[in-house]
């Protein structure tokens, strides 16, 4: 076990690390868009920290929330509010200001901006108006649930994000269908209330040797990162009460017949490409898993990449 590091000396790097950071090129006339801690009030990154100073005014999703990250860091930029109840009103706001010459950063709760996040239609708007808009990357729950669960590889890094679920079991379930089906790992959020319904959902949806990771409370005291097959996902969350509270990113696992989509019957990638000429994604799969007995979210993966 390695000893603890003296940090004696950090007051001199920290003052060295602000210098160098400083010293950058901070335009004006400029939207800044910021991440910022999904939970742990160290990740806000230096360059993160330096730019909300520096701007004239934080656009904020909730400014109470934002207000409290600021107060920590010891920044006193005035914040305006820029939800999705009034992201119109904001977005033009924000343009006055940038054609004045003025920094205006942008910031949700927690995360990127204009990821699963408002956001984006301020974005387009600066852009669309000829103004800069920079990035300053920073906390994300997708990128650290990936970075737990080693879902992905240097070899096969792909992923899809499709956020939160709908909150109705029908239309989850549709909705399930066509994201689980890509040959993938499929990331998304739910809210502790609606987890159990969701994993009985996933269960119905994927089957029970589908691996699903439970990413909760990520950067946060009680984090926790547990990956199960779909079959044990309910009673390990009624092991522990603690199981299904807080923030969850949960990550479906791609199946294995997908990535096992070489070994399908040629015959019935035959018969794929030839519904595919007269018929929908979908109906191409279906048809085809009745006929050769593949699994049709098989051939919904394989039409998927034919198509593409």
């Amino acid at each position: 076990m390695s000893e603890m590091r003296d940090f004696s000396d950090s007051e001199a790097t920290w003052k060295r690390l602000t210098e160098r950071v400083e010293g950058q090129h901070w335009p004006e006339a400029s939207l800044y868009v910021i991440a910022t801690p999904i939970g742990n009030l160290g990740d806000l990154s230096l360059r993160a920290w330096q730019a909300l100073g520096r701007c004239d005014v934080i656009a904020a999703e909730d400014t109470r929330a934002s207000r409290a990250l600021l107060d920590a860091w010891g920044v006193s930029t005035p914040l305006m509010a820029a939800h999705r109840h009034n992201e119109a009103a904001a977005a033009q706001a924000i343009i006055e200001r940038l054609a004045a010459g003025e920094r205006v950063a942008l910031v949700s709760d927690a995360g990127a901006p204009a990821v699963s996040d408002p956001g984006a239609r301020i974005v387009r708007a600066a852009r669309q108006a000829g103004y800069n808009v920079i990035p300053i990357p920073g906390a994300s729950a997708v990128i650290a649930a990936l970075m737990a669960s080693g879902v992905t590889s240097d070899e096969n890094p792909a992923f899809v994000f499709a956020g939160f679920m709908p909150a109705k079991s029908a239309a989850r379930q549709k909705w399930l269908r066509q994201w689980c089906a890509i040959p993938a790992p499929v990331v998304m959020f739910e809210s502790p209330h609606r987890l159990s319904a969701a994993v009985r959902d996933l269960l119905q949806v994927c089957g029970p040797e589908r691996q699903l990771t439970f990413a909760r409370e990520l950067t946060k005291r009680f984090e926790q990162v547990h990956t199960v097959s779909l079959a044990g996902a309910a009673d390990w969350l009624a092991q522990d009460a603690h199981h299904g509270q807080g923030e969850f990113v949960l990550i479906v696992h791609e199946a294995e017949e997908a990535a096992a989509g070489d070994d399908v019957d040629p015959a019935a990638v035959v018969l794929l490409d030839a519904l595919l000429e007269h018929m929908s994604l979908r109906d191409a799969a279906r048809v085809a898993a009745k006929v050769s007995g593949v699994q049709r979210d098989v051939l919904y993966a394989l039409a998927l990449a034919r198509k593409g």
